[in-house]
């Protein structure tokens, strides 16, 4: 079985700004990670197949919801512990990651917020044990970057709605019980409607043949003329306000959780350079590849303080999209090339499966595509430093 030998690497001690409810959930999902996820989990991602016997630790340790009130299931968290769950998920794998990050921020979050008192009790309960998993529908074949070009539509029919279309590259999606969709109303209106599993003219097909996110469930949500109770449309929320604040905590998430990849990937590097010896000695003492672990590190601690600031922002309700979409667009690059640094310097065995660094930099394409691509928060950016929309 694989042996898991991760250690942590904090070079500016940033484990000090943290409190001890902080350290105690990071070493609580660190252990379930090392525990449950990495023995498994280059073989599921080798049959390309998410590993639902997770779902259950998952819950358990709190990766669901976490920063929903305790009221409705959740664990009333801070925005720093749902970063750090999220970091320590997607150091064990992005797939994994991203089923936490899709259930809390783009399905238990949106409900919490927009939906109505009812919505609230019936829903985020169960999706907190993960008796209910979720899936978020906005992405659609022909309209990813451009959401507002959407073609999904319902029509009120008197006594419910009558919802057509398709989502597309939809994490959870093969098996969610319930998805948060949203689609036009007959003015032309974005609205969230909550579509549930049973539901005559829903379907879920599965996505194969990835090479990215291989355990991690993808597929479309596909509407034929779906009959929508009323009482599933999300009342408190119109336009892409709601879709596009379900992004920002979910890129929010995905900012500390590009680093956890990005520190496995230099936990196996650093102690490979240290083991491997070439020319009578560890390959670690040749200058460059300790100009390579030391980029590394360097970049790692950049990060590790960026997600730090962002997260205290958060806590205080002042992080805005446009430094949320700096940190997502940093870090999933910074991961992203630790990632191709490490994988040379273990050579040729970078590429089995006895290691994780393939994997993590496979799935990293995916990450630094998804909930807006590298090149689009680019362009936020530029917008916000300069006032001036580049996307139009």
């Amino acid at each position: 079985m694989y042996q898991d030998r991760f250690q942590y690497h904090d070079y500016y001690l940033v484990e000090e700004l943290l409190t001890d409810e902080h350290r105690l959930i990071r070493e609580t999902v660190r252990a379930f990670v090392k525990k449950e996820v990495t023995p498994i989990i280059e073989d599921f991602a080798q049959r390309a197949e998410f590993p639902r016997h997770l779902l259950k630790g998952l819950a358990e340790v709190g990766a669901f919801g976490p920063y929903i009130p305790v009221e409705y299931g959740g664990q009333g968290l801070d925005q720093i512990s749902y970063g750090i769950i999220m970091q320590e998920l997607e150091r064990g794998d992005s797939g994994i990651r991203s089923t936490a990050s899709v259930q809390s921020s783009l399905v238990m979050y949106p409900i919490y917020t927009f939906g109505s008192e009812e919505q609230r009790q019936k829903y985020l309960p169960k999706l907190a044990t993960g008796e209910f998993m979720g899936a978020f529908g906005l992405t659609e074949p022909s309209h990813g970057s451009d959401p507002g070009g959407m073609v999904s539509h319902f029509k009120d029919m008197g006594d419910h709605y009558v919802l057509n279309g398709s989502k597309m590259w939809i994490s959870n999606a093969p098996f969610c019980d319930i998805a948060v969709v949203w689609a036009k109303d007959e003015t032309g209106v974005v609205r969230g409607l909550i579509v549930e599993r049973g539901m005559e003219g829903f379907s879920t097909p599965e996505t194969h043949g990835k090479w990215s996110l291989r355990a991690s469930a993808t597929g479309e949500l596909v509407f034929d003329n779906v009959r929508v109770p009323k009482e599933n449309l999300l009342p408190n929320v119109k336009g892409l306000k709601g879709p596009l604040s379900c992004l920002n905590s979910a890129r929010y998430g995905i900012a500390w959780g590009a680093l956890g990849a990005a520190l496995d990937c230099y936990d196996t590097a650093l102690r490979y350079a240290g083991e491997r010896i070439q020319f009578g000695k560890p390959i670690a003492s040749f200058q460059l590849q300790q100009k390579k672990l030391a980029e590394m590190i360097t970049e790692i601690t950049k990060a590790q303080l960026l997600v730090w600031r962002l997260g205290t922002l958060k806590n205080e309700n002042r992080a805005n999209p446009a430094q949320i979409s700096m940190a997502k667009r940093n870090n999933v690059a910074l991961a992203l090339e630790v990632a191709r640094e490490s994988r040379q310097i273990l050579g040729g065995m970078g590429i089995t499966g006895e290691y994780p660094i393939m994997r993590h930099m496979m799935n990293l394409e995916s990450v630094v595509t998804y909930e807006g691509t590298h090149d689009i928060h680019l362009l936020i950016t530029g917008l916000d430093i300069t006032g001036i929309n580049a996307f139009v």
